[in-house]
């Protein structure tokens, strides 16, 4: 138990692990409160109603802390573009490519929803509907290329695969395995983001605006998870 705390100290001390904690409380409320507004309007529970509403504006609040804190992004995202530039240490000619266009689409994210954020808070006079959308597509068209990134990772996983099966190499056939399950719990993850991405779009798009409340939350609750079981796997692959 106390090993627990430790650990969740140590994650809420840094930005990225306080980000992934907040994350979680904000989709886990929309699911629990999605549910309960769902399951009183249809038994007339009152008390279960207003509990439900409470989570489902914890989970705004929470939301909205995310976009706050995400003001101060666009130095780290920059920086990182920077080192990575056109992916000179990528083999793979499709990576690299893949690579450079998610990074596009983040450092344009960043900007699209400051601008939507301040016409929210009246900081600047323009309508915030289409900011809004401009991030929702910089967001969901860099969630589909992680999706191709991994597919494509997983195809140069596996042709690794058969050949150490050919030569031998236990140990590297393990570390592949390994990889292999990292990449397929990012396809997991990308996948349920980018169904609630569409369910933002506009009317008519796809199934936009067709999700529960309770959907929303469990698709990003699950999303949050996955990403908490690589982060802790990455933990553990430094501390070896």
């Amino acid at each position: 138990m106390q090993q627990s705390v430790e650990s969740l100290v140590r994650l809420l001390e840094t930005y990225r692990g306080r980000d992934k904690v907040i994350r979680t409380f904000c989709y886990g409320s929309q699911l629990v409160g999605g549910a309960l507004t769902r399951k009183a309007a249809a038994g007339a529970d009152v008390s279960s109603q207003r509990l439900g509403k409470s989570l489902l504006l914890f989970s705004a609040q929470l939301s909205h802390c995310r976009t706050v804190l995400r003001l101060f992004d666009d130095l780290s995202m920059l920086a990182y573009s920077h080192s990575y530039g056109l992916g000179a240490s990528e083999e793979d000619a499709g990576l690299r490519w893949i690579s450079v266009l998610t990074n596009v689409a983040d450092q344009l994210y960043y900007p699209c929803e400051h601008i939507a954020w301040a016409a929210d808070a009246e900081l600047i006079k323009v309508r915030s509907d289409k900011w809004w959308l401009f991030s929702t597509v910089l967001w969901g068209t860099s969630l589909l290329l992680g999706i191709l990134r991994s597919f494509r990772v997983l195809l140069l996983l596996r042709k690794k695969l058969k050949k150490h099966q050919r030569d031998g190499g236990g140990s590297r056939r393990s570390d592949l395995y390994r990889q292999i399950q990292a990449e397929m719990l990012s396809i997991l993850s990308s996948m349920a983001d980018l169904s609630n991405a569409v369910h933002w779009m506009p009317p008519g798009f796809l199934w936009a605006g067709q999700f529960p409340s309770w959907l929303v939350g469990l698709l990003g609750t699950t999303s949050s998870l996955i990403g908490f079981i690589q982060m802790n796997t990455s933990s553990s692959e430094l501390s070896d």
